[in-house]
């Protein structure tokens, strides 16, 4: 019957049909239906004298099937809408007194059903109504998050050494006028110029994304990302040149945009999805997010995971945070996935009108001169409860100022490189590098032993050549933790990380800054997800940070975060 489905699913207790049911002109398209059949009859004259009884898709009527009160009143309210359009057609002599009769009593018997029927049809009507009148689009639905950061960071009263240029004689803030620090060195020893601070103050600050999701197709999906924060996370006090919001960095506490502190709406992501057969799907755009398809881990997931910018992902991946280009996914089978993308530089908070930077829309570097990536990762997951991720990633750093790094300086991964101390020397702070190439390997899984307690951990080796001075520098790192899935509450996430952001190998000599005095910073971070309803979580963490930017004589640096976060 042509209302069955809708009207069981409004009555708790009482099952739905599967399927959708489609009108039949004649019984003889019911394949289930023999003239044999004792309501044979009844049936014919209800299928091709009043049109009010219907089938299923596969042709049949299924007429052994239980049928309930609500069921009946369902069909009986379609045969009585029937006859009214019949007598109103002024074709009242295909109408049978007897029909009528019957009718009539039917009418009596199932006057409550008929009535609650009707006014759960006109309650849904009503609904439906508002909802078309109410919704944003019939084809992009909207999402949000939202996140509040209450951060302190502190080194205990001792001054920190931090490289940096001086600004008008003094050590520079964080982000003087949304500026970021710059590194260089004397020009009489060759060495990096280092400042030092002590303190740094409480910040209160915001991060919000708006997700446009279109579909056209109902398979593809057109993203479109808004941003907009105002964050300067107070570890950044205490960073070298090029270590902006990296160490003791909460991901969530920072602005959105080119200019730090700033409250500017950006443009975050903007890309293209859509499908190549059932196992493959392609994404295309002028910013793609790489970290949406690579480098994924359960316990580090920035949302319910691990919080900080070391700890959510690898420090040397990627040099292209967005980019202009495309990505490819193929499901190979259950246990395998591979990706692989091509990206060339178009992030939203690298500043405009600097020549080097987002390169992918600057003809003097398109899409394959300037910084560019191109990454290749395969996943192997022999259970649910355990994935295995190897990647393979090929990096070129445009040159700005004749240095190579800072925030778009992976798989370095943090710091300034330039053609070394003699140059400096002879040519003042023009850094004297063109480009870099970098190739890094890196290996990351996650194993969930138990239902609430899992490992997981990253190692990374990067091996970069400077170009014109065709030199190398190397680096390491690795991050191990734990994962403590419902800790107190379903759906809470407990999470304890131990990590080496970078190991300098070879080539200390070439960092104009984050080289430090030849020692290797740690961290030591602790996070834990609560989530107090669907929509809202508070999620307090701790990171402890030993020989912040590799200076062996640098005090210990203490950061504590406190974020709110909301999803609409």
């Amino acid at each position: 019957m042509d209302t069955l489905s809708g009207v069981a699913e409004l009555h708790q207790g009482t099952s739905a049909p599967s399927g959708d049911i489609a009108q039949v002109t004649s019984v003889s398209q019911l394949t289930d239906v023999k003239p044999t059949d004792w309501a044979y009859q009844a049936l014919k004259s209800l299928v091709e004298r009043y049109g009010c009884i219907v089938g299923y898709p596969d042709k049949t009527y299924r007429g052994n099937r239980a049928l309930s009160r609500w069921e009946f009143a369902a069909g009986l309210n379609a045969c009585l809408d029937k006859i009214q359009e019949l007598i109103a057609a002024a074709t009242a002599d295909f109408v049978r007194k007897e029909d009528l009769e019957t009718v009539k009593k039917l009418q009596e018997a199932f006057a409550a059903e008929l009535s609650a029927l009707r006014g759960r049809v006109d309650a849904l009507e009503v609904r439906t109504a508002t909802l078309e009148k109410q919704q944003f689009s019939t084809t992009t639905k909207l999402s949000g998050l939202t996140w509040f950061n209450a951060t302190g960071a502190t080194s205990g009263g001792k001054n920190v050494q931090f490289e940096a240029i001086p600004v008008n004689g003094r050590a520079p803030s964080a982000a003087p006028n949304g500026d970021i620090r710059l590194a260089g060195r004397d020009p009489v020893t060759g060495r990096p110029l280092v400042q030092t601070t002590d303190k740094a103050q409480i910040t209160f600050s915001y991060l919000t994304w708006l997700t446009l999701n279109t579909s056209f197709t109902g398979r593809d999906s057109l993203v479109t990302q808004l941003a907009a924060g105002n964050g300067i996370s107070p570890a950044n006090q205490f960073a070298s040149a090029g270590f902006f919001n990296s160490w003791g960095v909460p991901f969530t506490d920072q602005s959105a945009g080119p200019v730090n502190g700033s409250s500017q709406v950006v443009i975050h992501d903007l890309f293209y999805t859509f499908p190549l057969g059932e196992a493959v799907k392609v994404t295309v755009g002028p910013r793609v997010n790489w970290y949406r398809y690579f480098d994924f881990n359960r316990y580090t997931f920035f949302l319910t995971g691990a919080s900080s910018f070391d700890s959510i992902g690898s420090t040397q991946s990627n040099a292209i945070d967005r980019g202009s280009g495309a990505v490819i996914e193929w499901d190979i089978s259950p246990q395998l996935r591979f990706a692989a993308a091509y990206l060339g530089e178009n992030t939203e908070f690298l500043p405009g009108g600097i020549p080097g930077l987002n390169t992918s829309s600057n003809p003097n570097f398109g899409l394959f001169g300037g910084s560019n990536t191109t990454t290749a990762e395969l996943t192997f997951s022999p259970s649910p409860k355990f994935n295995l991720r190897l990647m393979y990633n090929y990096s070129r750093l445009q040159a700005v100022f004749g240095q190579v790094g800072g925030a778009v300086g992976e798989p370095i991964p943090y710091g300034y490189l330039d053609a070394g101390p003699e140059f400096a020397i002879a040519n003042g702070f023009s850094g004297g590098l063109k480009s870099a190439t970098a190739n890094f390997f890196a290996v990351n899984f996650d194993w969930a032993i138990t239902n609430g307690f899992g490992i997981f951990g990253r190692y990374g080796y990067s091996d970069i050549r400077l170009q014109p001075i065709d030199r190398a520098v190397s680096v390491q790192s690795f991050q191990v933790g734990l994962g403590f899935p419902d800790l107190l509450k379903q759906g809470a996430l407990g999470v304890v990380t131990f990590l080496m952001p970078m190991d300098i190998r070879s080539g200390r000599r070439y960092f104009a800054a984050g080289g430090g005095d030849g020692g290797t910073m740690y961290e030591l971070e602790a996070s834990y997800y609560y989530p107090i309803t669907d929509n809202l979580a508070l999620v307090p963490a701790f990171y402890a940070i030993f020989n912040p930017n590799n200076f062996d004589s640098n005090p210990n640096v203490y950061v504590f975060n406190l974020r709110t976060q909301f999803s609409f």
